[in-house]
């Protein structure tokens, strides 16, 4: 029955992203809890309850917050950027460059942190970042970082919390 239902919720997934990439629907992230079966899932009141209106936009919903609005983008302590849904350490603060694109940018996670998805929200494919413990969107993932990977990680701050090393 549990198999059956796993089937019938990744039918109901694809579905849905067939109808994004013809209508440009924009996927909502709070359902990859039931196709990825995430470690930490809420009801969307629940979340709604945990975060501030800001961060429940762009984490549940896929919002994006203004450029150069998140105090983060000038955060240069070390330390570690968590997800504001659940707290999964994402990237550390050695990683963290400036990018003139007023979000905060790195150009690596935290090993295992992150799932990424297509998203043809615009309609042209990007590369959706989320948290892969609960699924939160955070931003996207570019080909135009610095060295040594090449990439960019551009978040939303309002999707981080910043936890400063004790000296």
């Amino acid at each position: 029955m549990i198999e059956s239902i796993s089937k019938m919720l990744r039918r109901d997934l694809l579905s849905m992203l067939a109808l994004t990439a013809a209508g440009g629907f924009v996927f909502p992230t709070w359902l990859l809890a039931e196709a990825e079966e995430l470690e930490v899932t809420k009801t969307d009141e629940e979340w709604r309850r945990l975060l501030t209106p800001a961060q429940y936009r762009v984490l549940r919903h896929e919002d994006t917050e203004p450029a150069g609005s998140s105090p983060l983008v000038d955060e240069h302590r070390k330390g570690v950027f968590v997800c504001a849904g659940c707290e999964l350490p994402l990237f550390t603060s050695e990683t963290k460059f400036e990018s003139g694109t007023g979000w905060p940018s790195f150009w690596s996670p935290v090993e295992g942190a992150l799932g990424t998805k297509a998203d043809w929200s615009f309609g042209v494919k990007r590369n959706e970042v989320h948290c892969r413990r609960c699924g939160g969107h955070l931003g996207h993932l570019f080909n135009d970082g610095p060295p040594p990977t090449g990439l960019r990680y551009c978040m939303n701050g309002v999707a981080l919390k910043f936890i400063a090393e004790e000296s």
